[in-house]
C-alpha cells in the first residue's frame, strides 16, 4: 500500500466532506438509540434489584448468561447482512430490541428476566454486525472516517441519556424507571423508522465463488487483530470500573472525583474522535495508531496508581490528568480499530467480519471485570504497572500485524478474477 506524503495527507484531512444523506440518517438514528441506551444502562441494575426485587447475584448471573449467549448471533447475523443486505437485518434487530426492552416492564422472576435479557443481547449482537456492514456501505471509500464521526455522536447520545437517567434515579420510583425503559424501547423504534425512511437498502455485493459462511475464521491476520483489539479493550473498563474502585478504596479524594473522571473521559472522546479518526484510515495507519494508543496507556496507568500516594487535594487533579491521557489513548485505539476492522474485511463480507469483531470485543468486555478487579487491584501499584506494560505490549503488535495483513489481502485484479462475472457485476448502491 502506497502511503501519501504529509502534504497530501494534510490536505485530505482538512477537506473531510460533510456527511451525505445516508450518513446523516445513520448518525441521527444511532444518536437516538444511544440516548435511549444511556437512559436505561445507567439505571438498569437499580431497576432490577430495587423495583423487581431480584437479588444482585441473580442479576449478575442472568446478565452473564445473556451476554455469553448473545455472542452466538454475531457471525450468522453478519452472513445474513451480506446475503440479504445490511439494512434489512439492522431494522429487524432494532425492532426486536424495541420489543425486548419494553418487555422488561413486565418481568417478575429471574427466569423471565434472563430470557428477555438473552433475547435482547442476541438482537443487539445481530444489530452490531449488520450495523457495521451498513456503516461500511454508507461510508463509501472512507468508512473508518465516517465511523469515527459516528462514534462522536454516539458518545454524546450516551452522555445525554445518562444525565436523563440521573433524574429517574433521584426520584427512585417504579413509574420513573418504567419511563426510562419505555423511552429506550421507543428510541430503538425511532431509530428504525429513521433508517427505514432515509437509509438506502444497499444490495448485497457479488461474492467470490469460494466464499463460505465461516471464511472470516480462516483469515488469520483478522482473527489475530480481533484477539489483540479485544485484549486492548480492557482499557474501557479501566476508566469506568477500575479507577472508581481505586479512588474509593485507596484515596481520600472527594466523591465528585469519580463524576469528573466520567465527564472528562466522555468530553475528550466527543471532542477528538472525529478529528483523530480522519487521520487514521488505512491499514498501515491503523497499526501505528494502535501502537501509539498502547504507549499512552503505558503513561496513564501509573498516573492512576499515583493518586493513592499524593495529598488529598492533588488526587483529583492527578486523576483527571491521567484520564485525559487515557482518553486520548482510547480515541487512537478506537480509530485504529475502525481502520483495521473495515480495512481488512472484504467488501462482500463486511457483515461476517464485523460480526466476529463484535464477538471478540464483547467477550473481552465480559472478562474485563474479573481480570481488572482480581489481578490489578489484588497487586496494587504493581498491578497498575503491569496493566500499562500489557497495553504497551499489545499495542506494539499493531504495525507488524498491519504489515502481515496487507501481504495477505488480494490485489484489485485478484478480486475481480475471483468475483463471478468480474467487476461488471458489482452494481452501484441502490436507494429506496
Amino acid at each position: 500500500m502506497i502511503e501519501k506524503g504529509p502534504e497530501v495527507h494534510e490536505e485530505r484531512i482538512s477537506s473531510v466532506p460533510a456527511p451525505d444523506g445516508p450518513q446523516r440518517a445513520l448518525i441521527v438514528a444511532s444518536f437516538v438509540s444511544r440516548v435511549g441506551n444511556g437512559l436505561f444502562n445507567a439505571a438498569s441494575v437499580l431497576y432490577f434489584t430495587l423495583v423487581v426485587h431480584l437479588p444482585a447475584a441473580q442479576v449478575g448471573v442472568g446478565l452473564t448468561i445473556a451476554g455469553l449467549t448473545g455472542l452466538l448471533a454475531g457471525i450468522p447475523a453478519g452472513n445474513l447482512a451480506d446475503r440479504y443486505g445490511p439494512r434489512t437485518v439492522w431494522l429487524t434487530a432494532l425492532a426486536l430490541q424495541a420489543v425486548t426492552m419494553a418487555a422488561f416492564v413486565f418481568i417478575h422472576s429471574w427466569a423471565t428476566f434472563t430470557l428477555i435479557a438473552t433475547l435482547d443481547r442476541l438482537a443487539a449482537t445481530a444489530g452490531g454486525a449488520a450495523g457495521g456492514a451498513l456503516i461500511a456501505r454508507a461510508g463509501g471509500e472512507r468508512p473508518a472516517a465516517f465511523r469515527a464521526k459516528l462514534r462522536t455522536f454516539v458518545n454524546l447520545g450516551v452522555v445525554l441519556g445518562t444525565l436523563g437517567a440521573a433524574v429517574a434515579v433521584s426520584v427512585n420510583t417504579r413509574p420513573a424507571y418504567t419511563a426510562l425503559i419505555l423511552a429506550n424501547a421507543a428510541s430503538f423504534a425511532c431509530a428504525g423508522l429513521i433508517a427505514l425512511i432515509a437509509v438506502p437498502d444497499y444490495r448485497p455485493l457479488p461474492r467470490p465463488q469460494d466464499h463460505h459462511g465461516r471464511a472470516v475464521l480462516a483469515d488469520r491476520p483478522f482473527v489475530s487483530f480481533v484477539a489483540l483489539y479485544s485484549s486492548m479493550g480492557l482499557q474501557y473498563q479501566t476508566v469506568s470500573l477500575l479507577l472508581p474502585i481505586w479512588l474509593s478504596a485507596h484515596t481520600d479524594a472527594p466523591r465528585w472525583t469519580v463524576a469528573a473522571v466520567y465527564a472528562v473521559n466522555s468530553g475528550v472522546c466527543v471532542l477528538l474522535q472525529s478529528r483523530i479518526g480522519s487521520r487514521v484510515e488505512t491499514v498501515r495507519q491503523g497499526g501505528r495508531a494502535f501502537r501509539f494508543a498502547g504507549l499512552l496507556f503505558l503513561v496513564s496507568c501509573p498516573l492512576m496508581a499515583l493518586t493513592a500516594d499524593v495529598p488529598v487535594w492533588i488526587a483529583p487533579v492527578l486523576a483527571v490528568l491521567a484520564v485525559c491521557v487515557h482518553s486520548l489513548g482510547e480515541v487512537w485505539e478506537s480509530s485504529a480499530g475502525f481502520a483495521l476492522g473495515f480495512g481488512l474485511a472484504p467488501d462482500h463480507a463486511q457483515g461476517q467480519y464485523q460480526g466476529l469483531f463484535g464477538i471478540g470485543f464483547d467477550a473481552g468486555q465480559a472478562l474485563a471485570p474479573v481480570i481488572l478487579t482480581g489481578a490489578v487491584l489484588g497487586l496494587g501499584h504493581a498491578g497498575w504497572l503491569l496493566l500499562g506494560a500489557f497495553f504497551a505490549a499489545v499495542g506494539s503488535a499493531g504495525p507488524p500485524l498491519a504489515a502481515w495483513a496487507e501481504r495477505t489481502r488480494p490485489t484489485s485484479q485478484e478480486k475481480a478474477c475471483a468475483t463471478p462475472g468480474g467487476p461488471s457485476e458489482a452494481a452501484p448502491l441502490d436507494a429506496d
